[in-house]
């Protein structure tokens, strides 16, 4: 309970995209810090999970900003990363001299792709991502359906542009039915693994469609296990490894894969020990 008060006493400042370009909260550090983390954890950047998030982070001695789509928004499509890049704008405006960024599944993804952009961005945490982007997709109710995919869309846009992406093989309602299905068939919370895997086999990722991890700076987290079931993590992660090896880099990766975990891992200790040692350096976050 103690917690639970804490949590829902804690500063913060709010943003929303009409007025300030992002939709977000920002929570500064008690004890004072030139650090930043933007940490893309929940639905909401005030919903529990974010709240969590933030005492965390500030115990590790940094400010955090949270970020999420949208206002009641839980679906991603042509989520323009200037979002992130005016979240990173103010930070620097108001005195954070090192930016890292964290999320988790989707976030996770978005988390690379925008530091493949933003060089201010020097530490990256991706927990369960893809190596890849793919077609957007809301979550609500639509046909006896919670999630579907939006015809023409990706998960990110920048300049005004959806970015290039893999589309589904399946369409609307095909595309939950299948989700479903697996769902109820492996008896998991649910299981979008045949979804992504279905998808990728009709339509093979094309370079244009790749994160362009090398372009990172910094250092580069990356954490999954085998038996995700919403998609093969360990394989994105195996070929994010290849891929470091193919192309110039600068950043210093780091991964990690758990036999066992599912879709979410949160291995506390790494963590603190990423974020530790990257604060206190003084040439990247």
């Amino acid at each position: 309970m103690a917690d639970i008060k804490e949590m829902i006493q804690m500063k913060k400042r709010h943003f929303d995209v009409e007025t300030d370009g992002f939709y977000g909260a920002y929570w500064k550090c008690k004890t004072g810090s030139d650090c930043a983390m933007i940490a893309m954890i929940g639905d909401d950047p005030e919903d529990y999970l974010a709240r969590t998030s933030v005492k965390w982070l500030h115990k590790l001695g940094v400010n955090v900003m949270t970020m999420s789509p949208g206002k009641k928004d839980y679906g991603h499509h042509n989520y323009p990363l200037e979002r992130i890049e005016k979240a990173i704008s103010w930070l620097k405006i108001h005195g954070n001299q090192k930016i890292g960024i964290v999320g988790a599944s989707t976030t996770g993804t978005l988390a690379l792709t925008a530091a493949s952009y933003f060089e201010d961005i020097t530490l990256t945490i991706g927990l369960t991502p893809s190596d890849f982007i793919w077609q957007g997709f809301m979550q609500g109710k639509k046909d006896g359906c919670k999630e579907w995919p939006i015809e023409g869309e990706s998960l990110f846009s920048y300049k005004g542009e959806p970015l290039p992406y893999m589309p589904f093989c399946y369409k609307h309602p095909d595309y939950w039915h299948v989700i479903k299905k697996e769902t109820k068939r492996t008896g998991d919370m649910i299981n979008s693994r045949k979804l992504f895997d279905d998808s990728e086999k009709a339509h093979p990722i094309t370079e244009d469609e790749m994160i362009k991890i090398e372009k990172i700076h910094g250092t580069l987290l990356l954490i999954g296990a085998e038996d995700d079931v919403l998609w093969d993590t360990a394989k994105y992660i195996r070929r994010m490894k290849q891929r470091m090896k193919e192309h110039p880099h600068t950043c210093r990766l780091e991964y990690v894969i758990y036999e066992h975990g599912t879709h979410f891992v949160f291995p506390e200790s790494m963590l603190e020990t990423i974020i530790e040692t990257d604060r206190l350096s003084e040439v990247v976050f």
